[in-house]
């Protein structure tokens, strides 16, 4: 694989989308890992410390194995550790607030020490199957998705409750605000505080990562390997499309201060950093 995306990508450093509507982005690629990350899934950056942290699967996405955890690299590609956080199953998404890092995996939502990488509290949901993308509030109030419930749960000073129910493909979440973004399956929807649903837009493919870019406009990945920017009113470019290369795009950051995208490949087993121009 390693040799495969060294012969592919640099033909797809740069992407250029012109749109119908005047504004165009591309993207313009600045780095890969060079050592496998094992599986990663999510990154959740640390932009005041130059970090990112990066779910860590290492395995079967589905298996209770304690292979899972969390590892720590710089802003600009170097490994720190891959080791930060070891003894998770298979860690998807990831939120924090303060001090405290949460992992969603599988069926409990892991709380990291962000200054240690040790496991200070598992927070189970019975029902939970298959936990996948996390977002944390500005209150500390934390939601997290379930794919397989088609749930999503959230969790107030440690108590377990469900927001939605029957939300199809339900996998990326952003709170903004009162709002709580919702990637299900296709569909673009923001949800109030109530749960009232309004849908923004429709995909060509199942969502997974969701990203502000700070205008109102979005930043959208679909794991197969689609990067979408998609405008506050619902309009879509396609940035990246590395489907044939089988490289895939899970659950991106988004540095909005120097316009970076943090790109998790998944099978690929590396992490990719792009440039968002705005022309």
């Amino acid at each position: 694989m390693n040799k495969f995306l060294k012969s592919t990508l640099p033909a797809l450093m740069v992407f250029v989308v012109h749109g119908v509507f005047g504004q165009t982005h591309q993207l313009e690629k600045l780095w890969e890992t060079d050592t496998v990350v094992r599986v990663p899934e999510s990154v959740l950056p640390d932009l005041k410390k130059g970090v990112l942290y990066v779910s860590e699967i290492d395995g079967n996405p589905n298996a209770v194995d304690g292979k899972g955890g969390v590892a720590k690299i710089t802003v600009d590609g170097k490994i720190i550790n891959l080791d930060f956080t070891t003894g998770l199953n298979a860690p998807k998404g990831l939120g924090r607030f303060g001090n405290e890092l949460y992992a969603a995996d599988l069926s409990e939502v892991v709380v990291i020490d962000i200054n240690t990488g040790k496991v200070k509290n598992k927070i189970a949901i019975d029902s939970a199957k298959a936990l996948n993308d996390i977002t944390v509030d500005d209150k500390g109030i934390v939601y997290v998705s379930d794919s397989k419930t088609k749930k999503i749960h959230r969790i107030e000073k440690g108590r377990v409750s469900t927001f939605l129910t029957n939300v199809g493909g339900v996998n990326g979440l952003k709170a903004i605000g009162s709002d709580l973004y919702i990637l299900g399956g296709q569909k673009f929807m923001k949800s109030d505080s109530q749960g009232n649903l309004t849908q923004i837009t429709t995909l060509s493919c199942g969502g997974d990562g969701l990203e502000p870019v700070g205008n109102g406009d979005f930043l959208i990945t679909c794991w197969s390997g689609h990067i979408f920017y998609v405008t506050a009113d619902g309009k879509i470019e396609t940035l990246l499309d590395t489907q044939a290369q089988k490289v895939n795009t899970a659950d991106l950051a988004y540095d909005a201060v120097n316009h970076i995208l943090y790109v998790p490949t998944f099978w690929a087993k590396k992490v990719m950093a792009f440039k968002l121009i705005t022309h």
